[in-house]
């Protein structure tokens, strides 16, 4: 892929869903009905297409545009975002490749994470809206937080009735380890240049300014925020949802944080009526071992073992200090 080092090759896979759809309807009806309904099905279906081609070629003679392409994209987000790194060369793709006017459907779980990398998330949607191309985010279970900051971009947003929606605030946490080091007689020393390179800390003793100054900055960081959201979701009311809290897909409809009620499969279904679908997915090319099944055999074994822990280790041992979007 474009952007990716010789070391680390991405591969692009395409997907027509029209034709897998139609795919597996003619083996159902195969199987339910027998062959003869079956040829029966492809002739009448055959004849349909064939109308169709014909008014559209009509349409375009009117220079107005009947259909368009529909990509479908999905973000699976973890504390990290870092399935940022393949939804930035998809996005980059179909920005170099993609037809004004043509629909985008990201289908996004997420229930946010560390401020930088959600944000850099965000912003790659935006992209897609500045190449002119229209933006719906699908959300089935969740988008709370850094998730819901990406979902706010979007021109549509679509959710599950009991998706989790919103939670537009932020949240910081870490141990502090002072007394425990002073009991056992351990000195710890920091050195600073500028008066807030450091603020509280792990190891240090924290005081009621440096406090203060962390709070002050994890307000700042709402603030952006909520800024965020009110410039994509203009007559969305901030200062009522910005609390932290979050919804169930009907209450976060009337409360303005989406647009509709409706699955991705509907949704999309619904697109393929009149447009022709394609997923994209990206991923790293798999090595030799991960070809013959040995790395997904050690990577079962691992989770097993560990019973998949919760990102808790992670915030702590790496971001212990870093502003999480929540």
């Amino acid at each position: 892929m474009l952007f990716h080092p010789p070391k680390n090759p991405v591969e692009l896979k395409v997907r027509h869903l029209n034709d897998a759809q139609k795919q597996r309807r003619e083996d159902l009806m195969e199987a339910t009905q027998g062959k003869a309904a079956l040829k029966a099905f492809k002739k009448t279906m055959a004849k349909k297409a064939k109308q169709a081609l014909k008014a559209k070629s009509k349409q375009q003679k009117k220079n107005t545009d009947n259909s368009s392409q529909v990509f479908v994209l999905d973000f699976e987000g973890d504390i990290k975002a870092t399935a940022v790194k393949h939804l930035r060369e998809e996005i980059s793709t179909l920005i170099s490749t993609a037809n004004k006017g043509d629909e985008v459907i990201v289908r996004l779980e997420s229930g946010g994470g560390l401020v930088h990398g959600y944000g850099l998330a965000a912003a790659q949607l935006v992209r897609l809206k500045d190449a002119g191309l229209k933006l719906t985010v699908c959300v089935d279970k969740v988008a709370a937080s850094g998730g819901y900051m990406m979902a706010c971009v979007a021109d549509n947003v679509v959710a599950a009735p009991f998706a989790i929606i919103g939670s537009i605030g932020v949240v910081s946490q870490l141990p502090n380890f002072h007394k425990w080091l002073k009991n056992h007689d351990v000195d710890y020393e920091m050195f600073t240049a500028g008066d807030y390179k450091r603020t509280v800390t792990v190891f240090g003793e924290n005081d009621a300014e440096d406090r203060a100054k962390y709070q002050e900055e994890l307000e700042q960081t709402h603030e952006l925020f909520k800024h965020f959201v009110n410039t994509y979701r203009p007559t969305l009311d901030v200062a009522k949802v910005a609390t932290g809290e979050h919804w169930y897909g009907e209450d976060a409809l009337k409360l303005n944080l989406i647009d509709s009620l409706q699955t991705s499969d509907s949704y999309i279904l619904e697109r393929m009526e009149d447009n022709e679908v394609y997923a994209l997915h990206s991923r790293q090319k798999p090595t030799l071992a991960e070809k013959l099944g040995l790395a997904q055999a050690a990577e079962a074994t691992l989770n097993m073992a560990v019973d998949k822990l919760p990102d808790a280790l992670a915030r702590f041992e790496s971001n212990s200090r870093l502003n999480i979007l929540k």
